[in-house]
């Protein structure tokens, strides 16, 4: 969870009497993913947040399932996704299951048309291309490359890109995304081990209350429905907030590898966690210094996940012909490691300048229709002596 934060102008004592100067009461509204029984916050508006005047169904957006399982390595071109103009046009789900949905998205212009609100999943947003600004209830995120963007289920927002290329690897979680649990303390702070501290979570800033009547759209996802919500005063009326529940940025840049005399495992990249799966940052670091070390990675089975690989930038000394936006899948039931003779390669290397973004998931993952689009046909053979 992100650490406690407030922002704004909130009352001494919560469920009490909040007043406006003209006498009338703000209104008041729990935020929470998980009813009244973990993380939220508390949010005072000008209007009650319930002012809904409209609401239709739209189109069915969910994803298409083109293959259910799959035994064998996959590896998909992410940059071969065609940019749209609108966000949630741009938006490719590739590889989904119960619990998590993998979308790329090249949006080409801002949200100024209408506001989005996720219902079932929170949001992780990868920033690879691109940079602007997140407009929440909360308050503003300004994010540029690197950025992971967290978003709490139910969240409200905009976003404004500064430039029309932008290119965006998202996570959709239908569990709460937070910090993995060995990195905190019993009661909740990130300790000296961890990868990042709190110093590095972003929170909102600027916030700004728009005290607005009229019709604002809100484009509404439930259970892979989109819906036309039409709100009678503007979403973001917040004079203030407070709590532990709230969309955050954590650039992958701030963070700090953890290394050792010989290959240290996978875990020590991780970055979040969720039911069911993890998301790892691989960053530019410093090579093993045993003498006889092996940089590059040791052959394993993936048993118990499918591992998700979205390369970012730099060089991977384990892999063949990688390009910037590439995805690999390396699904549970069939080993991997690195390709022919790029171990080595790898011996005597001292640094590598890798950045990638990895999703393990304890249930296998399904191929999208807009996945096979995308497809690298003949990856499982590139093992091949």
């Amino acid at each position: 969870m992100p650490h406690y934060f407030k922002l704004g102008e909130i009352p001494h004592k919560r469920h009490t009497q909040f007043r406006k100067k003209d006498g009338t009461l703000y209104s008041e509204q729990l935020f929470s993913t998980e009813g009244f029984s973990n993380d939220y916050s508390l949010l005072y508006h000008v209007h009650p947040p319930t002012q809904i005047i409209k609401a239709v169904t739209g189109k069915d957006v969910s994803p298409k399932i083109a293959q259910q399982h799959t035994l064998a390595h996959h590896s998909f071109d992410g940059f071969k996704v065609k940019p749209e103009k609108d966000f949630l046009d741009s938006r490719k789900a590739v590889l989904v299951n119960n619990d998590c949905h993998i979308v790329l998205a090249a949006p080409q212009q801002s949200m100024k048309d209408y506001f989005y609100k996720n219902t079932d999943a929170d949001e992780m947003i990868f920033v690879h291309e691109g940079s602007g600004v997140l407009k929440t209830v909360y308050g503003q995120l300004p994010f540029s490359y690197g950025d992971y963007l967290v978003l709490p289920r139910g969240t409200i927002y905009q976003i404004e890109f500064a430039t029309e290329n932008n290119r965006l690897f998202i996570v959709e979680s239908f569990s709460p995304i937070r910090f993995p649990k060995r990195y905190q303390s019993k009661y909740g702070q990130l300790l000296e081990h961890a990868p990042y501290c709190e110093r590095d979570i972003r929170t909102p800033q600027d916030l700004q209350t728009i005290d607005e009547k009229g019709d604002f759209f809100i484009r509404a996802k439930k259970k892979g429905i989109m819906y036309d919500l039409h709100y009678g005063t503007h979403p973001f009326d917040v004079v203030g907030w407070d709590g532990c529940c709230y969309p955050f940025a954590f650039s992958i840049h701030d963070f700090e590898p953890i290394t050792g005399r010989v290959h240290q495992p996978p875990p020590v990249h991780q970055t979040f966690e969720a039911n069911n799966f993890v998301v790892c940052s691989f960053v530019p670091r410093l090579f093993d210094y045993h003498p006889q070390a092996i940089p590059a990675p040791y052959n394993h089975s993936n048993i118990d996940s499918d591992e998700l690989l979205y390369y970012v930038d730099g060089d991977f000394m384990s892999r063949k012909n990688v390009t910037r936006g590439m995805i690999t899948l390396h699904p549970a039931g069939i080993p991997h490691g690195p390709h022919p003779g790029m171990v080595e390669k790898s011996i005597g290397a001292k640094e590598t300048k890798e950045l990638a973004v990895m999703v393990d998931t304890f249930h296998p993952l399904m191929l999208t229709q807009e996945a096979l689009e995308i497809e690298n046909e003949g990856y499982i053979m590139s093992w091949a002596e």
